[in-house]
């Protein structure tokens, strides 16, 4: 390389660090703003001008979000149907992968391309069936009425199925002969091989379902059962919106979901990238 076209490189290098450091700035301010403003008294909030750090530092607002509602129970509910959601989807999709991978039975083909076809049917359109399904069976306003509709995720079926396809058939072949059930094959020799798909999906699909608010907003019509990203909107006051109060209560709310990013950021990543795989 010439010393012309190293130095075109640096300056190209340095150009991209640039914007990406711009980009990431642009992304995080928003954030920082609604950090910053719950830490301001009210009065402040709503000044007609930008101030970039508040002028009286309070906790008032938190202290107000931990003592005067209800986030206690909401979190509650939402830690409760997060692990729900997780824990089941992704021993149902472990099933159902494995035995798209390894089982042949009857109409198995068919299926593949009934899974395959889900991903052009979103999951929006089937609220109103879940609803009417989930009042029908009195699950309003319970736990197993907010985790049961959100078990819906296809991708993560076909994911397993392709790692359950890359495992050499030698080691299957090898559980048979010393007359291992499918299950002691399953959870023995298979699921093993995959420990790092598994925890890499269990992370998304948690943060998915901590964050999902369309269904848990219409399955819980109690301030008890709701979650916590549900239970925040119904925080108001008689004479009207207090703006710091609403984004401490957002800022508590999206705390457990961004420690969970920060702390296992390589497997979030990962998922995403097969996800994203998947459906390319």
């Amino acid at each position: 390389m010439t010393p012309q076209t190293a130095r075109r490189a640096n300056l190209a290098g340095g150009a991209i660090t640039i914007l990406t450091v711009v980009c990431a700035v642009i992304w995080a301010f928003p954030l920082y703003w609604g950090i910053v403003s719950s830490l301001k008294p009210e009065d402040e909030v709503v000044r007609p001008y930008i101030e970039l750090w508040p002028d009286t530092l309070t906790f008032e607002h938190y202290v107000h979000a931990l003592t005067a509602t209800q986030i206690g129970r909401w979190y509650l509910n939402s830690i409760v149907t997060a692990v729900g959601t997780t824990v089941l989807t992704i021993l149902t999709s472990i099933f159902c992968g494995y035995a798209l991978s390894q089982l042949r039975f009857p109409l198995r083909r068919p299926l593949y391309w009934l899974i395959l076809a889900s991903f052009m049917v979103p999951t929006q359109v089937l609220i109103i069936n879940h609803f009417v399904l989930v009042a029908n069976m009195g699950l309003l306003n319970t736990w197993a009425g907010i985790i049961l509709p959100q078990l819906i995720h296809p991708v993560i079926i076909i994911i397993y199925k392709q790692f359950f396809d890359q495992v050499p058939k030698e080691f299957r072949e090898a559980a048979v002969m010393d007359n291992a059930s499918e299950w002691r094959i399953l959870f023995k020799v298979f699921v093993p091989m995959n420990w790092g798909v598994t925890t890499a999906l269990s992370i998304v699909v948690f943060i998915w379902s901590w964050n999902a608010f369309l269904w848990p907003f219409l399955a819980a019509t109690k301030t008890e059962w709701m979650t916590i990203t549900v239970g925040i909107t119904q925080v108001n006051d008689a004479f009207g919106i207090y703006y710091a109060r609403e984004l401490s209560l957002a800022v508590l709310a999206g705390l457990p979901v961004a420690l969970a990013y920060l702390l296992f950021q390589r497997q979030v990543t990962r998922a995403i990238t097969l996800s994203a795989g998947i459906k390319g």
